[in-house]
Order: structure tokens, then sequence, then C-alpha cells
């Protein structure tokens, strides 16, 4: 008796070892500011992982010059360090999570109810105890199950294409910030060249002031043209430290990551072309190609789904209870099926609220759709406008260096003397100014309607971002 009363005791202790074996546990992971600015103070372009990446995703990474990064590169750079890209990918791996609760089945519940009879009539020799145990099981009902994973696949869509978004929104701040960056060293180039001349232009007024030939109020007009070019050669300065500091948020790093680095990006020098399709085409690509727009519409159909749940939630689940019951030597075996009564409530409230989020949904999406329509629209006419703007800039900037050449020419044949030249040069120098704010803003344009339409307006594709998550954080 005491060996069979060890082996039942040792069974009951092996039950619930066995129900819990395949439970998940806790993973203590705590999050400690100090650590992670550290980890963020420490990226660098020579990380392992990230030189892993880049040669596995750039094409002809191998033969590129060392210490030179175009577009294709800190793009990649920044899905690997930007970390809008990690929260994104979170929220897709709970929104895959959530297919799992979905599908999951509710679980039998198991009723154990030992008795004891204290009737004074009990038969001698027969036990008072009775054991009475009992299983209930879940039934849905009406589709339930299906319509539950039908709205998480659904939600799950969702959070891949605001994923999605959030890639072209990095890859756009990479963009703007690079050409923003190569802007501002290309004006400070110009500034100090200007600078030079004016310069130059001051030397000669003061000569000519000493002989006569000009008045002092002229001399200090130059002089004070030269210092508010110095002041804008400073403003430079300040810029294009400022969008190297812009462009090193944008990739996810430090500023300091960026020191050493040579940035080259595509050809700004020059005025962007037209686009590739006609106005009809980018509508359809921007409405085909944006992630807000096909996340709208996956959310709808999650809505849908929804409602459909709520609907279904009228008819009630069953439960199917077999029992068995030892009563006093007797085996007692039942059946039992129960259900909740839909009565007082037919579930109108839940059914209510779902039609009016899919009514919601219905007008955002329609919302969405009309804001992509009228930004694709803007974009396009506003790059028709600084396109032309671009060409004539062009236009004027030869023709000054054209009076250059024919200043020099006059100067060379003692036709004209040097502040003829000098002025000429002032001239085409405030002319190259003038065309590179106009080709700053038709690249930011090109860039406004790329984004409009989330699609490269060249020929070349952007880098495929990871699905996962390619850093590994220590």
């Amino acid at each position: 008796m005491r060996r069979a009363a060890c082996g039942l005791g040792g069974w009951a202790l092996l039950a619930p070892a066995a129900l819990l074996a395949g439970c998940a546990v806790w993973t203590p992971r705590p999050i400690e500011p100090a650590t992670v600015a550290a980890a963020f103070r420490a990226r660098r372009l020579d990380d392992p992982g990230l030189r892993a990446y880049l040669a596995a995703n750039l094409p002809g990474a191998a033969t590129r010059a060392s210490g030179t990064l175009d577009l294709a590169a800190l793009t990649l750079v920044a899905f690997y360090f930007h970390p809008d890209l990690d929260v994104a990918r979170a929220r897709v791996e709970v929104a895959e999570g959530g297919i799992v609760t979905a599908g999951g089945r509710p679980n039998p519940v198991v009723f154990l109810g030992p008795e004891y009879n204290a009737d004074s009539l009990v038969t001698a020799g027969t036990s008072p105890w009775l054991a009475n145990v009992a299983i209930a099981i879940p039934i849905e009902t009406a589709g339930k199950r299906g319509y539950r994973i039908e709205r998480a696949e659904h939600l799950t869509e969702a959070a891949r294409l605001e994923l999605a978004d959030v890639v072209w929104r990095v890859r756009s701040q990479v963009r703007a910030t690079l050409a923003e960056h190569l802007f501002a060293r290309r004006e400070l180039e110009l500034f100090e060249a200007e600078d030079g001349t004016r310069a130059e232009s001051v030397a000669v007024m003061e000569k000519r002031l000493a002989a006569g030939d000009v008045s002092r109020p002229d001399v200090d007009l130059a002089q004070a043209e030269l210092a508010s070019t110095h002041l804008a050669a400073r403003t430079a300065q300040t810029r294009l430290a400022e969008s190297r500091a812009s462009l090193a948020h944008a990739l996810g790093l430090p500023p300091a990551a960026l020191d050493g680095v040579r940035l080259v990006g595509p050809e700004l020098d020059g005025v962007p072309a037209a686009p590739p399709a006609s106005p009809a085409e980018l509508q359809r690509q921007g409405l085909v190609n944006r992630a807000d727009v096909r996340r709208a519409l996956a959310e709808y159909a999650a809505a849908e789904a929804q409602l459909r749940l709520e609907l279904a939630r009228q008819y009630p689940d069953l439960q199917i209870g077999p029992g068995y019951k030892f009563d006093q030597g007797d085996n007692k075996f039942s059946v039992g099926v129960s259900l909740t009564l839909p009565i007082l409530n037919r579930n109108e409230g839940p059914i209510a609220e779902a039609e009016g989020r899919r009514r919601e949904l219905s007008a955002r999406f329609l919302a969405i759709q009309s804001a992509a329509i009228g930004d694709i629209e803007r974009a396009l006419d506003r790059y028709g406008a600084v396109l032309a703007e671009a060409r004539e800039a062009e236009a004027a900037l030869a023709a000054q260096g054209a009076r250059e050449q024919a200043a020099a020419r006059a100067l060379e044949l003692g036709e004209s003397d040097r502040l003829t030249l000098v002025g000429a040069r002032l001239g085409r120098a405030l002319a190259a100014r003038a065309r590179l704010d106009a080709l700053r803003r038709a690249h930011a344009a090109a860039g406004a309607l790329e984004d409009a339409v989330q699609r490269p307006l060249g020929d070349a594709a952007p880098p495929e971002p990871p699905s996962a998550r390619p850093r590994v954080d220590r």
C-alpha cells in the first residue's frame, strides 16, 4: 500500500510538470539609458556587421573607393542603423503574433469534484467518498476563428506596409540630407571663390582711389560687399556642418561617425530631367506604389473581417461536457451540452462599433487617396515650374560666362581695364549662385515628386531593405 501511494503521488507531481513543460518563460531584459546612449555613440562605419551587410547587398562594393559613400551605400547604412526601422519591424512581429493569437483554440476545462456522503444509511463497507470528473469542451460556431485569423492577417499586411512606408521615408531623408550637404559644400566653394574676386575688386578700387579715378563711396561699397561675402561664407560653413549632422541623423549614426568620409551623390550640377512618364501614368504609379494607400486598404479589410466576427458572435458557442462519477461502487457517465441563450444581449453594441469603424476606415481611405492624388499633382506642377527656373538660370550663367570671356579678351587686347574684368567675374559669380539655388530647388522638387509617387524617377532601383533586423546589438 505504501508503495502504491508513493507511485500515485509521483504521478500527481508529474502531471503538472508535463503541463508546464511547453510553457514559455520570462526573460528579463532591462533597458539602461546610459548603456543605450553609449552604444549609439559607439556606432561607426567600420562596424564588422555593417561591412558584411554592405558586401552582401551593394553591387560592386569591393571595387568602390575606400572611405567613399554614395547614395546607394548610405541608404544601406540607414537600413542597417536607423531606429525607426527597428520600431516598424517590431510592429510587424507583434502583428504576426496576433495571427497566432487569433488562431488559438480554447482549451478544455477539467472539473474534479470529490464528494462525501454524510448519510448515516451508507452501507457498511462502502466508502462514503464519491469521485466526480467532468470535462467541458468549448466549440466555436459560425466561423468565428476564421474571421479572427482573417482580421489578424489583414492587420499584419498593414504592419508590413507601414514598414515599407518607413523604409521609403528613411531613404527619402537620406537622399534629401545628402543632396543638401553636397549643395552646401558647393555653395561654400562658390562663396570662397567670390570672396577672392571681391577682394581683388577692392584692391583695384583702392588703387583707383589713390589715382583719383573713383570716389571713396565706391570703395566703401566694394568693401561692404566683401564683408557681406565673408559673412555669407561663414553662414555657408555653418550650413555645411548642420547638413552633415542632419545626414548622420538620417543614417542613425552620431555625427562623429562621418569623420574622414568622402560623400558623393547623384549628379547635382545639371538640371534634372523631365519625368520619364506622363502625369496620368505617374498618378497611376503613385496610387499603386504608395504604402499609405495600400495600408489603408488593408486596414479596411481588417475592419470588414471584424464586423463579420461581431455578427458571428450573435450565435452562441457550445460547450460539450462529458462526465464520469464513481458513486459508491457504481460507474456513472453523463454528457451535457451548454450554451448561452442570446435573449438579453444579441451583441448589438460590438456590431454597431464594428460598423462605425468600417465607415470610419472607408472615409479614411478616401481621404488618404485624395491626399495622395493632390500630393502628386502639386509635386508635378512644382517640378515643371522649377525646371523652367533652372533652365533660365543655366542660360543666365552661360551669358555671364560669355561676358567674362569677352572682358578677358578685351583686357588682353588693351581695349578694357582690370576692373571691367573683375566686374564680369563678379557677375558670373552671382549667376553661379543663382543657378545653384535654382538647382537646389529643382532637385528638392524632384525628391518631392519621388516621395509623392514613392518610386525613383530614374532607372536605378533603390536597394531592397531587409525584412528582418540586420543588426544585432550587444
